[in-house]
């Protein structure tokens, strides 16, 4: 009985054994094997590998993502013009050298980004009190994105760190400047729009005048064709009217009396003095030899 737990013991502490001389490192990982504290192995290829059982051999795992470093709180910087900024950053990078990594910083990742972000807040200093607001806004925003990532990049590799992107997340006013911006942006847009609307009400009276001139233009041309045509009428009806009458004088003095008549008793009220024996009322007499329809003398 006494055999069968020694040998089951032993078989235990041999699995024991042999389980911690195997690890195994993912994609997602490189692997530093260290023999008695010191560095004797980095693993980046994923696998299976075999090692000394503790404490003659100890594995530790760096992650080999692309990871990311956000600024908590925004930075303030000062440019050239003594004016002060507000500047949100993101930083892209990763471990490419798990040895000078674990020298540099232990291998512990809030170390890494306590120090890139270190590197990257003086690539900013060192770059923005060298322009005005508006370069880093602006004008020259991707020479000073390539100038930091430059800095950035030189100064990571003596941590094993490669950068793989730097970025400018945010550039913004301080409050006081951003009023003073406000106000700026403001009478600047109140000019352009005022010159706008002059602009425009310049064109518009030029518009109209122009539209007033043809207007009178088209009227007099129109009136000038309706005189004409109404002239031309007026000649074709008395010639209509010359040919008509011609054909018989009395009977065409005789019509025009009619008219005449019509238009002077228009009304009942009217009321008019006249001799009765004036040539007016000569058609309304008994038939004589001058009335209409008498024949002619011979």
């Amino acid at each position: 009985m006494n055999k069968l737990i020694s040998t089951l013991l032993g078989l235990l502490i041999a699995g024991i054994a042999a389980y911690s001389t195997i690890f195994v490192v993912d994609q997602k990982s490189h692997a530093i094997v260290f023999a008695l504290g010191e560095v004797k192995a980095v693993i980046s290829e994923p696998g299976l590998h075999f090692k000394l059982p503790p404490p003659f051999q100890n594995v530790k795992f760096l992650d080999k993502r692309i990871l990311t470093i956000e600024s908590p709180e925004t930075e303030r910087f000062i440019t050239a013009e003594k004016k002060n900024i507000l500047v949100d950053t993101y930083v892209k990078w990763h471990i490419t050298d798990p040895k000078l990594y674990y020298v540099s910083v232990g291998g512990e990742e809030g170390r890494a980004r306590d120090r890139l972000s270190q590197i990257v807040k003086a690539a900013l200093n060192e770059e923005i009190t060298k322009r005005s607001v508006r370069d880093v806004i602006s004008g020259e925003r991707d020479k000073v994105m390539q100038a930091i990532r430059k800095k950035v990049t030189d100064e990571a590799k003596q941590i094993g760190v490669e950068i793989v992107d730097v970025r400018l997340q945010r550039v913004d006013y301080v409050e006081q400047i951003n009023n003073s911006v406000y106000e700026r942006m403001k009478a600047e847009r109140s000019r352009v729009a005022n010159e706008l609307r002059s602009t425009g009400f310049a064109d518009s009276e030029k518009i109209r005048a122009d539209a007033d001139r043809q207007r009178i233009v088209i009227l007099a041309e129109a009136y000038k064709e309706a005189q004409t045509i109404s002239g031309a009428g007026d000649a074709e009806a008395a010639k209509i009217y010359s040919q008509a009458f011609g054909q018989n004088a009395e009977f065409y003095k005789f019509y025009r009396s009619l008219e005449a008549y019509r238009a002077s008793f228009k009304n009942k009220t009217d009321m008019m003095v006249v001799d009765p024996s004036s040539e007016f009322f000569k058609y309304f007499k008994a038939p004589s030899s001058g009335a209409v329809g008498a024949a002619p003398k011979k």
